[in-house]
This record gives C-alpha cells, structure tokens and sequence, in this order.
C-alpha cells in the first residue's frame, strides 16, 4: 500500500484588478524505492495531466473569461467567476496496483458547471495501465455482457422507485459506452458514465458495480 501525496496547482487570475478565474487542481504524486521507474511513469504522467488543465486555466479559458467579463461590463451584469477544480480519489491501493479517479470541474457560465471524469488503473509490475479487457481474458463479449449487467440493475432500479434515467437509457448504454471509464474499488470493477451520457445532469456521475 502506498502513501499518496497530494499535489496542488492553485491560482486566482486577475484582469482589470479583479479576479475572474479561480483555479484548484490537485494530482497525486508517490514517493516510493519499490517499482521506481513506474511510480516515475506514474507521477510524469499525472503531473502533465494536471499541468495540461493548468495551462488551459491559464490559457483558452482565462481569455473566455475576459470576454465575459468586459460583455457583462458594458451590459451592466454583475462579475461572473469562472472556476476549475480538479480532485482525484484513490479507490484501490495494494502492494502492485493504484486505482484512481480524477473529477475536472469547470464552470464558464451558464446555470451551473459540468464534471468530466477520467479513470487510471495501474499496474506497477509492468509499468503500464490495466485495460478493460485484461480483466476478462478469453471473452470477445465481455463488453455485451457488462452491459447487459448495467441495464439488469437500471430496470431493477426504476422498478423500485429510482427512475432518474433517459427513456432510452438501454441504447445509451451502448452508445456511451468507454471502456476507459472504469476503475477498482472494494475487488470490484466500478463502470461509470458522464454527466448526460445516459441520465439527466441531476443524476450526476453514475456508476455501476461489475464482479472481477
């Protein structure tokens, strides 16, 4: 098991005086004397992960931001803050194996902002991330089947109150499907959606548990 820092990008960026964009992102970072060339490839890959939305703050979206801000200006509306946060939560931590996920929040405008997640499984022993398929060797059908577990548990949920999903949620399951968006927890493999990928946005990020 491995002691995970946490590593932080944060700033306020100002024009005209006033701050119009505010921006947190953290990334995890291992100090390890086992499997050191992969924890390496562990902390550069993340680190330019959390470096590549930090130059986007910086970039692309503060000139959005000043947009924004010198429309409202000479409209009369009031100062609207655009924000970026990024976390991430380790959800399985064993002697070879770190499985991850990081939550970017934007917010640019609008009634609220949008949540995009991204997954890691890492395999220190090799060096490399886990795909998907390695965890069910042998079986061509592998994502047929997870899906059909997936539209199993949403008929059970609606059936019992929970109908927070698209009325076609069984073709979006498919549709939305990526077999990226995984991670482990608890011996589990947890499978998830984006916000609207198959749900409305109040639904949130919804994930569903798969048996190894």
């Amino acid at each position: 098991m491995y002691n995970i820092n946490k590593n932080v990008f944060k700033d306020e960026l100002k024009y005209n005086g006033e701050v119009i964009l505010k921006y947190t992102i953290e990334y995890p970072h291992i100090i390890e004397e086992k499997w050191i060339e992969s924890i390496e490839k562990f902390n550069v890959y993340n680190y330019q992960k959390a470096k590549m939305l930090k130059n986007f703050s910086e970039g692309k979206l503060f000139q959005d931001a000043i947009e924004t801000y010198e429309y409202n200006k000479k409209n009369g509306y009031p100062i609207m803050v655009y924000e970026v946060y990024s976390s991430f939560e380790i959800t399985y931590n064993t002697e070879f194996i770190v499985s991850l996920y990081i939550d970017d929040y934007i917010f640019s405008g609008g009634a609220h902002g949008n949540t995009k997640r991204t997954s890691q499984t890492w395999d220190f022993r090799r060096g490399c991330m886990i795909q998907l398929k390695n965890f069910f060797k042998n079986d061509k059908n592998y994502v047929s089947k997870i899906v059909t577990n997936i539209n199993n548990f949403i008929e059970q949920d609606i059936a019992s109150g929970n109908d927070i999903y698209f009325e076609n949620y069984c073709c979006l399951t498919i549709q939305s499907f990526n077999v990226d968006n995984y991670y482990l927890q608890d011996g589990n493999i947890i499978i998830y959606y984006q916000q609207y990928d198959i749900a409305p946005y109040s639904s949130g990020i919804l994930t569903f548990k798969i048996k190894c």
